[in-house]
C-alpha cells in the first residue's frame, strides 16, 4: 500500500474514534487500571476544616465558699456570766450594736467604792493644802523672829540660850512647811492612782455589753444565757465584715500561672445556682505534695450563698479570634504539637503553634491556614505522604467531630 493511502487510512480511523467517544449513550473508556486499584485501596479519612472562631479561654476551679473577713468576738473581761443575749445566727448586725449583756453587778459596786475612794482623797488634798497655809504662817512667823534676833545676839540684848531657840523654831517650821507640801504631793498622786482605777473599771463596765466591733452578719454563735463569759475556747460570735463572700479555690499547678487579679470568673454552687466573680489573691505557693495552688475568687455580699458550700466554676484567662479546629486534631508529642494536613489527597504532617483552648477547640496560630482541610482525629496510624480518600467528619452541634 502507498504512504499516502496509509496516512488517509489512519486519519479516518481517528476521525471514528473521535465520533463514537463524543456520541451521547456510547460508553465511556475506562481509567487505566493501576490509577482505579490505588484509589480503591486508599484509606477513607474523616477531615474537618480549619475555620475562623472567637476563643475564650477558661481554667477550672474548685473549692468552698469561706468568709473574706471573719472577725471572732471574744469577751475582754472574764469571769462574769452572760446575762441576756441580742444576736442571732444569720442576723445582720452593725458596728457598735449590743450583741450580748454580762452581769455587771460586782462592777457597779467597784466603781461606786472608786468614786468614793477619790472623793476621800480629795478631801485628804483640801486638808494637806490647808496644813500648807498654816506651815507657810508659821515659817514666816519664825523666820522673822530669827531675824530679829541676829542684831540682839551681837549687841548682846538676848543670851545666847534664846538665839539658838528662836534658829531651832525657824528650820522647824521650814521642816513642817515642807513635809506639808509633800503630803499635799501625796495625796495629788494617791487621787490619780484612784481615778486611773476609775476609769480601768468604767472601761471593764463598758465592756459588760459584747458590741459588733464591724458590719457584716452573724455567721456563727456559741454564747449561751448563764454561761460563764471566757477568752478561752470559741469565740462568743464570728461576724463576716462587710458581708462579704469568697471562693477558697484550687486551682491545678500547670494552669496557676495563667490566673491574674482581676480577672472574671464565673462559679456554680451547690444550692444557689451561679454567681459572677473576681479574682482576689493568687497564692504564691503550689503544695509540694498535691501540686495544687489556692486562688480567691471574691463573690462580693451575695446572702444567698452559704459559707462552707460546695463552688465549681471557671476562670477567664484569655480570649482571641483566630484560625480553630478541633482538639483532637492536634497531637502532643515530644516535638511539639503536629497536626495531620490534607492537601491533594495526601497526609501532610505539619508542626502547628497553638494559642488559645476554648471547650473543644484550639487556636493554630502558625501553621495552619482559614479552610485547609485537616485530619479530625489524628492517629499514629498515619504517615506523612500517605495516599487517603477524605470525607467530611460528622460533627455535633459545638462544630466538634463526633
Amino acid at each position: 500500500m502507498k504512504p499516502g493511502v496509509v496516512s488517509i487510512a489512519l486519519i479516518g480511523v481517528a476521525v471514528a474514534a473521535a465520533s463514537w467517544y463524543f456520541t451521547p449513550g456510547a460508553p465511556k473508556p475506562q481509567a487505566p487500571v493501576a490509577t482505579v486499584a490505588a484509589n480503591a485501596t486508599a484509606p477513607a479519612v474523616s477531615v474537618v476544616k480549619a475555620s475562623i472562631d472567637d476563643f475564650v479561654e477558661t481554667v477550672l476551679i474548685t473549692g468552698s465558699v469561706v468568709a473574706r473577713d471573719e472577725v471572732m468576738i471574744s469577751p475582754e473581761i472574764e469571769g462574769f456570766r452572760i446575762l441576756d443575749l441580742a444576736a442571732e445566727e444569720g442576723d445582720t448586725v452593725t458596728r457598735g450594736q449590743v450583741l450580748a449583756r454580762l452581769t455587771s453587778e460586782t462592777l457597779d459596786a467597784q466603781v461606786a467604792q472608786s468614786d468614793a475612794n477619790i472623793a476621800r482623797s480629795a478631801a485628804a488634798i483640801a486638808v494637806a493644802r490647808s496644813a500648807i497655809a498654816q506651815a507657810e504662817a508659821a515659817e514666816k512667823e519664825a523666820a522673822a523672829a530669827f531675824e530679829r534676833a541676829r542684831p540682839l545676839k551681837q549687841t548682846g540684848a538676848i543670851t545666847g540660850a534664846l538665839f539658838d531657840q528662836r534658829e531651832a523654831a525657824a528650820r522647824t517650821a521650814e521642816a513642817r512647811l515642807t513635809s506639808a507640801r509633800d503630803s499635799l504631793k501625796s495625796a495629788e498622786a494617791d487621787k490619780a492612782a484612784l481615778e486611773a482605777q476609775r476609769r480601768e473599771l468604767i472601761w471593764r463596765q463598758s465592756r459588760s455589753e459584747i458590741r459588733a466591733p464591724v458590719d457584716g452578719f452573724i455567721s456563727r454563735r456559741t454564747a449561751r444565757v448563764g454561761a460563764v463569759a471566757s477568752a478561752q475556747g470559741d469565740p462568743l460570735f464570728r461576724i463576716v465584715a462587710s458581708g462579704e463572700i469568697e471562693l477558697d479555690a484550687e486551682v491545678a499547678e500547670r494552669d496557676i500561672g495563667r490566673i491574674r487579679e482581676g480577672q472574671a470568673a464565673v462559679v456554680a454552687i451547690t444550692g444557689a445556682g451561679e454567681a459572677k466573680g473576681t479574682v482576689r489573691l493568687v497564692s504564691s505557693e503550689v503544695d509540694r505534695a498535691t501540686r495544687i495552688g489556692k486562688v480567691k475568687v471574691h463573690l462580693g455580699a451575695n446572702r444567698a450563698l452559704k459559707l462552707g458550700a460546695f463552688g465549681r466554676g471557671s476562670i477567664e484567662v484569655g480570649r482571641g479570634r483566630g484560625v480553630s479546629v478541633p482538639t483532637s486534631a492536634v497531637v502532643f508529642g515530644a516535638d511539639g504539637p503536629t497536626l495531620q494536613a490534607i492537601k491533594n489527597d495526601r497526609v501532610e504532617t505539619r508542626k502547628v503553634t497553638i494559642g488559645l483552648k476554648s471547650q473543644q477547640r484550639i487556636e493554630i496560630v502558625k501553621g495552619l491556614t482559614e479552610g485547609e482541610s485537616v485530619v479530625a482525629k489524628a492517629g499514629s496510624f498515619l504517615r506523612d505522604g500517605d495516599a487517603v480518600r477524605a470525607m467530611a467528619a460528622p460533627t455535633n452541634l459545638s462544630g466538634v467531630p463526633q
